[in-house]
């Protein structure tokens, strides 16, 4: 049994960059020359300790309950807008039973399809554990923009103002949107524009030690239940 089993998506018209994609055009300096070689040093060394030393023996154990609970892979892979547009797989424990429209619908409180423990590692942020892989394949950051669906970024891009902004450095597994309580199902437009305020938040304000306080404070709030995460 291979714990490295991913889903086999459907075949998807959308994976060329989406259209009418309007880049970041006063994204600080520090970003995008001193902050974009630090950052990458920090997202590599950061990723592989996490693979090291934490996934080595933690993902053949999440894998067996997975397995155990349900059919199907232990990777679920999504494809999720990326930097500038570009669509890429962005990798998770799979948490649901697996379903048709797994692509395409967000979980919702009381959702049917999430498992036992797929509630657990939802609750816990553990499902997200395996985009330190993508992290090291230069898919990721550690600390950025959350990466969303293609259909809700393609939805979201119409009626949030400056939604693809977002897009002009590479997603994160954790950002500041997250860290200020703007996580998990989005059922208003209003609740996407906060996030999207605070990402461009980040992105105008980077700095090395804000990615160090937004670790921080991600591994506290992932040791506190979260209201809004299902």
């Amino acid at each position: 049994m291979s714990t490295l089993t991913l889903t086999c998506e459907p075949t998807s018209p959308v994976v060329q960059p989406l259209l009418n994609f309007n880049g970041f055009n006063h994204i600080p300096p520090k970003l995008v020359v001193q902050g974009s070689r630090r950052k990458r040093a920090f997202d590599l060394i950061f990723a592989a300790l996490v693979v090291l030393f934490l996934l080595s023996w933690l993902m053949p154990l999440i894998a067996l309950l997975i397995r155990l609970e349900s059919k199907g892979p232990i990777l679920f892979k999504q494809l999720r807008t990326g930097k500038n547009g570009k669509p890429f797989y962005c990798f998770k424990f799979r948490s649901m039973r697996t379903s048709a429209d797994a692509h395409l619908k967000q979980a919702t409180k009381g959702d049917s399809r999430i498992t036992k423990v797929g509630a657990f590692l939802r609750k816990t942020s553990l499902d997200e554990l395996p985009q330190f892989i993508n992290v090291l394949r230069g898919e990721m950051s550690v600390i950025g923009p959350r990466p969303h669906m293609l259909r809700h970024t393609e939805d979201y891009s119409k009626v949030v103002h400056n939604f693809m902004a977002r897009h002009a450095i590479l997603p994160g597994i954790t950002g500041l949107a997250q860290v200020s309580g703007y996580r998990g199902e989005t059922k208003e437009t209003e609740a996407m524009a906060k996030r999207v305020e605070a990402d461009l938040q980040y992105i105008q304000n980077w700095s090395f030690g804000l990615d160090l306080k937004i670790v921080g404070q991600t591994i506290v709030q992932g040791l506190k239940p979260q209201e809004h995460v299902f």
